[in-house]
């Protein structure tokens, strides 16, 4: 099947507001990381099932993949245009999806600018009113349950990601930094 754009357009382009990055895309290696399959318990936000045991670990830097499962509540949003021009996209307000069904997520585990645990969750999802949609979900108030979900994560343990300011978006980004902040 071919591809081909109706006569006329052209591919979406996306264009940031700030002064072009030459390296887009950051990426560090670790030499080491640990594998685990983590249950995520009934009765917590997203949140604290994956920074409360990953912490116990000593995993406070993570790539996680959710295998799919009920959320008791999940809240969610998306990134349409931004209609201040200030940057690409911006953040909806909180849409409700009720009691969902998680398909397929992607969740990192990494620090705010300050330095506290943060959860960046981006799923696909089959809400209450059972229609599938997908968006950026909104950990602390995402409520897993009524039974485990199965998490699959890698932990990152040769660097730390962390919130940083971004001049080319004009947004704060999860980075990949060298500088271990310990503890």
């Amino acid at each position: 099947m071919s591809h081909t754009l109706p006569k006329g357009s052209r591919p979406r382009t996306l264009v940031h507001p700030g002064p072009l990055d030459p390296i887009r895309i950051r990426s560090l290696h670790s030499r080491r990381g640990r594998h685990i399959r983590l249950m995520l318990q009934p009765g917590l936000s997203l949140f604290d099932a994956l920074v409360a045991p990953l912490g116990a670990m000593g995993i406070r830097n993570a790539s996680t993949t959710l295998l799919g499962g009920v959320f008791s509540r999940l809240q969610y949003c998306v990134a349409p245009p931004d209609p201040s021009g200030q940057s690409v996209a911006a953040y909806s307000a909180p849409i409700d999806g009720g009691q969902a069904f998680m398909i397929f997520g992607n969740a990192t585990l990494g620090k705010s600018a300050q330095g506290a645990a943060l959860v960046h969750c981006h799923a696909a999802i089959r809400t209450a009113a059972g229609l599938v949609r997908g968006g950026h979900i909104l950990a602390s108030q995402s409520i897993v349950g009524p039974e485990p979900i199965a998490v699959l994560v890698t932990s990152l343990d040769d660097f730390e990601l962390r919130v940083c300011y971004d001049p080319e978006t004009n947004l704060s980004l999860l980075q990949p930094r060298q500088e271990m902040a310990h503890a």
